[in-house]
């Protein structure tokens, strides 16, 4: 784990990058800023977190960091004593965290909750949508420190990399760490409900479009030919063919829409 540090200070303010080693957008993004060392008004926390996997390429190296923790310092696993000294890192700390996806294209947030602070700074940063976990949070950094989790884009694309850089420049200035102003966006805000497993299978096909509601009765994937309909009508969020091992992505329900006065009201 590497971190570092703009400014001088105790930081409560932190942005996170590498929790899966074939994720780079948000490092790139961290190691530019710091190549940069622009001057801060208060101190702001980096950490590029699993550093092994970075170098070897993968996911993680025995399991999904964003699935171990509260972790354990004598956890049998990398990524479990990992999580362990990440929570730790960023005790105290507001927490920027950058992924990417095999699902979808667009900057989208993730957070465990619709909270005051969740709702002002997602307003304010360039993503499409706000999804709160619900009951699917589990093993998430976002259970240990309060996060907002951000996927920048498609996993690997020179896209993703450019929105991660500006993903995490806007937090920064959100957080009064970098100077001047940002703009408060229309929001949709979506819960997941559920996760969608896919059997086993040679070929997987989804047939559906990520926040396009799915209506009850429509075949929404299909695994080595055999279709899945919708029992009851959901949105798709994480939803791909090959972005998990064992699920196609969840469900999830829209809640409202933000404009943009709600966080100023």
């Amino acid at each position: 784990m590497k971190v570092a540090q703009l400014g001088s200070g105790t930081p409560e303010v932190a942005v996170l990058a590498g929790v899966h080693g074939d994720e780079p957008c948000g490092v790139r993004a961290v190691e530019r800023i710091l190549d940069e060392r622009p001057t801060v008004e208060r101190p702001v926390k980096l950490v590029v977190a699993n550093e092994k996997a970075l170098e070897r390429r993968v996911r993680f190296v025995d399991e999904d960091l964003n699935r171990a923790f509260p972790g354990d310092p004598d956890a049998k696993t990398h990524e479990g004593r990992l999580a362990h000294r990440l929570g730790d890192e960023l005790e105290g700390c507001l927490t920027f965290s950058m992924h990417s996806t095999q699902s979808y294209a667009e900057p989208f947030t993730i957070v465990d909750s619709v909270s005051e602070t969740a709702t002002e700074l997602c307003q304010r940063l360039p993503v499409m949508a706000m999804v709160e976990t619900g009951e699917f949070a589990e093993g998430r950094l976002i259970t240990e420190a309060e996060t907002i989790e951000v996927e920048c884009g498609q996993q690997g694309s020179e896209t993703a990399a450019q929105n991660a850089d500006r993903l995490m420049r806007t937090f920064l200035t959100a957080t009064g760490a970098l100077p001047g102003d940002t703009v408060q966006r229309e929001l949709p805000v979506y819960r997941l409900t559920d996760v969608i497993p896919k059997e086993s299978a040679e070929t997987y096909e989804v047939f559906v479009e990520n926040f396009t509601e799915v209506e009850a009765g429509e075949t929404f994937a299909a695994a080595d030919g055999d279709e899945q309909v919708a029992e009851e009508s959901f949105y798709p969020v994480l939803m791909s063919s090959n972005g998990y091992r064992d699920v196609f992505g969840y469900a999830a329900e829209k809640l409202e829409v933000l404009d943009a006065q709600t966080a100023a009201d």
